[in-house]
């Protein structure tokens, strides 16, 4: 218990002082949405990277593989692509196009530019996609953090969420981007770390890949249930490219691709695209072996979620086990702090649409991250739900409103004003009722056709409009 209450403090003490640090950096709103546009590669790679990750990755995925089995071996190629597709195809032009045009965030950039007739309400409903999505994706970190820390410390669960949320919102209040991408980093080191060790002692300990693979095949005769967890080959399709549908999602996302538009210059777009690459294979790789080791190591773990930190308890002598818990723990809850920053920056900058005086502007944007955070805390203490399908329902949701408009300008050129209300209102309304209303193998549905749809229709937008 001393270890890892020491761990939390030590964690906590150097996420406010990266924020204090931040926060003599900021002088204006570039600085702290952007970072002044001056993001290295590392940093770049590992804060986009952690802050598209986090909790769903480390808990859910491995809980996934847990309750799965050999289906879940299609989210490491669905995850996987997904960052193909951001650093080949979105980064770079999306650098070179965001600082031509001066956007500071991803509804500014595909908003149009002044004058646009589109322009306002383009930002208006950008704006409301991202605080509604934002407040359920925040509220998956809160509530993942706090049941852990709750288990852990034999703490009140309502009280673990109010004060790991605090200690995000402070530092984000006072660091901006540059506190988000720092502490983002530092996650992203730690969740490589752990998906390394963990697994590896986990294989060690069920006998090795051998007696893993026999494990988890048993008496099943193969067939696409083995692989898919589904009796027909239309559903085995669907489930694999519903799955696959998470990697499309990726370029819709504003807390990812906002480091895209803040990376220095191509060549770290270059550098950072090998380091995120690696992470990425690394930490998808690694807790779906640690979710199949868990079948055949632990009989029940309740809730599948938890397995990471049973696993550490049960391979790691305590002392270890209780600081790379409470290690990974603070890790998570550092997530919440990208999400927090771009639901913030549509509030104060794009609904306001305007540059106002720096002070001014930082002052409002602080107390829209305490107002978000607030309600966030507020929907996981009331209405909690699994961090598996909150996360995934607000990706969906983000990916289908923003990426088909996204593309389409980057690699075909603008959409027309009416196409463009057009996509981005049909992409996250038709994700959202799809959700509520069809349930389908992978959830393939309410993945691929809002997408599709949203596509087609920033397609057709920008047919006749010149080069």
């Amino acid at each position: 218990m001393n270890g890892v209450l020491t761990t939390l403090i030590f964690y906590q003490v150097l996420m406010l002082g990266i924020g204090w640090w931040a926060s003599r950096r900021n002088t204006d709103s570039e600085d702290y949405y952007l970072g002044g546009r001056k993001l290295g590669p590392a940093i770049a790679a590992l804060s986009a990277s952690a802050s598209s990750s986090s909790a769903w990755s480390l808990l859910g995925v491995s809980g996934a593989a847990f309750a799965w089995g050999l289906p879940a071996i299609w989210l490491i190629p669905a995850t996987i692509s997904g960052f193909l597709i951001n650093w080949y195809l979105i980064a770079p032009r999306l650098h070179e196009q965001s600082r031509r045009n001066g956007a500071l965030t991803l509804t500014e950039f595909i908003a149009g530019p002044r004058g646009d007739p589109a322009r306002r309400t383009i930002m208006r409903m950008g704006a409301a996609v991202i605080l509604f999505s934002f407040t359920f994706y925040i509220a998956a970190q809160f509530q993942a953090a706090g049941t852990t820390f709750a288990s852990v410390l034999g703490i009140n669960q309502n009280t673990a969420i109010m004060v790991g949320a605090a200690v995000v919102l402070l530092y984000v209040w006072l660091g901006g981007f540059w506190a988000a991408s720092v502490t983002d980093s530092v996650q992203g080191i730690l969740m490589a770390l752990s998906s390394l060790l963990l697994p590896a002692l986990a294989i060690l300990a069920v006998g090795g890949p051998a007696i893993l693979l026999d494990g988890l095949v048993g008496d099943d005769n193969g067939g696409f249930s083995l692989w898919t967890g589904q009796a027909t080959l239309p559903a085995a399709v669907g489930f694999v490219c519903g799955l696959f549908g998470i990697g499309l999602g990726y370029p819709g996302q504003p807390h990812v691709v906002n480091r895209f538009m803040a990376i220095e210059n191509q060549q770290a777009i270059v550098r950072g695209r090998r380091i995120a690459l690696s992470w990425a294979c690394i930490i998808y790789t690694g807790m779906v072996l640690l979710g199949w080791c868990g079948r055949l190591l632990v009989d029940d773990v309740g809730d599948g979620e938890q397995l990471l930190f049973v696993l550490a308890t049960l391979l790691l002598p305590a002392m270890l086990a209780g600081v790379m818990v409470s290690a990974i723990l603070s890790a998570i809850m550092s997530t919440a702090d990208s999400q927090l920053l771009v639901a913030a920056s549509s509030v104060s900058h794009d609904l306001s649409d305007h540059h106002a005086e720096p002070g001014k502007g930082l002052a409002r944007a602080r107390w829209v991250v305490l107002l978000i955070g607030l309600l966030a805390i507020a929907l996981a203490i009331g209405f909690p739900d699994r961090i598996f399908n909150r996360v995934l329902f607000a990706w969906q949701a983000l990916a289908a409103a923003f990426g088909p408009l996204l593309v389409v300008s980057l690699w075909r050129g603008p959409v027309r004003p009416a196409w463009r209300i057009a996509t981005l209102a049909t992409g996250f309304l038709l994700t959202v009722t799809l959700s509520w209303t069809v349930d389908s193998p992978g959830d393939w549905v309410e993945r691929l056709v809002p997408l599709a749809i949203a596509l087609g229709l920033a397609w057709l937008g920008s047919r006749s409009v010149p080069g």
